[in-house]
């Protein structure tokens, strides 16, 4: 089960095959109480299982995308009372995940289930030199698209026949954000924060600007935090340079081979392949695979512009989209199968 902002992606697996997969659109906002969310939600979810005909006591777990909790290590947790609490309370921050584990909690209880998360967006595995920020009042944070980077490292490391535990690997999830990792035998030892202004450009984000030139305007313009926090986050980017703020706005100004979107589209790349380039002295060159994933690795001027700059650090493997649903069932059947333990959050 994945939470979106006005919409709930389910989907149902016997093993490895997905047997159902459904979006179910919710007519709330998101000034909605967040116990009116996960009732909502959760009504219209056990619905349509019925209503399709699953058997919901023959469910062995309930599974969602995990929420901006207390930091932890990668894995596959139980959701216990603890981190109910913590989502419910936007523990690390306000955001639509939080709804996941919530909802997937009171669905399981209801059935007498485990409701579990696997690799939630605070995966904190940093090596203890990369928490350092340059300025002793900021410490780095790790907050990246965990979920996706894991299960497409997993992908890459069966393509090339290593263990991911065994092997490294950069891994670039190009989206709305864009976060790149250094995979050091199962730990991602080192990643940008693109949630919090790290990294490179990105649909709609900033990136990493110069620290005195956002202050003068920030404080020039006497603006409120929270507006310019949207201004940086959501209204940066492509969408501030060239106002495109989708991916099919973007292949169709690409397609018609518009000299602006050429232009701001390779300097995506460049910024990319530096961070990229970044992390390689992070593993010390000693790097099994490049990977390239999210939505914008759907757009193969900009795969191919970064792949011209980085191919020389190693082979590119490219895994369009999001693989978060396939991460939530891996991740769930290494449990149920006992390839994996369950971890403990907590308590």
């Amino acid at each position: 089960m994945i939470p979106k902002p006005t919409s709930t992606i389910i989907a149902v697996y016997l093993q490895d095959v997905c047997i159902l997969k459904e979006t179910i659109i919710h007519h709330s906002t998101s000034n909605d109480r967040i116990e009116d969310q996960v009732e909502l939600r959760k009504k219209a979810i056990t619905q349509l299982l019925i209503d399709v005909g699953i058997n919901l006591s023959k469910l062995d777990a309930i599974t969602t995308t995990g929420g901006l909790i207390r930091a932890v290590e990668g894995g596959t947790y139980i959701v216990n009372e603890q981190m109910y609490a913590d989502l419910k309370n936007n523990y690390n921050g306000k955001h639509i995940s939080n709804l996941g584990g919530l909802i997937a909690y009171s669905i399981a209880a209801d059935l007498n289930l485990h409701a579990f998360i696997v690799d939630p967006p605070v995966v904190d595995e940093l090596e203890n030199m990369a928490r350092i920020s340059g300025a002793p009042f900021v410490e780095r944070k790790s907050v990246f698209h965990a979920l996706n980077h894991k299960a497409v490292a997993r992908l890459a490391a069966e393509e090339l026949s290593v263990r991911y535990e065994k092997a490294n690997f950069i891994v670039a999830h190009l989206g709305n954000g864009i976060t790149i990792g250094a995979h050091q035998e199962g730990k991602v030892v080192d990643v940008n924060n693109g949630l919090h202004g790290e990294g490179p450009f990105s649909l709609e984000r900033a990136g990493s600007i110069p620290t005195e030139d956002v202050l003068h305007v920030a404080f020039s313009k006497e603006c409120d935090e929270a507006s310019f926090i949207h201004q940086v986050t959501f209204e940066s980017g492509l969408k501030g340079y060239l106002r495109i703020d989708s991916l099919d706005q973007l292949l169709s100004a690409i397609e018609k081979q518009e000299a602006q979107t050429l232009f701001y589209v390779e300097a995506m790349a460049y910024q990319i392949a530096k961070e990229i380039g970044a992390m390689s002295t992070v593993l010390r060159g000693k790097v099994d695979g490049i990977v390239l994933t999210g939505q914008l690795s759907h757009v193969n001027e900009l795969v191919a512009s970064i792949s011209k700059n980085v191919q020389w650090i190693a082979d590119i493997h490219v895994f369009p989209g999001d693989y978060d649903l396939v991460a939530l069932q891996s991740g769930t059947l290494r449990v149920l199968q006992g390839l994996e333990q369950p971890k403990r959050y907590f308590e």
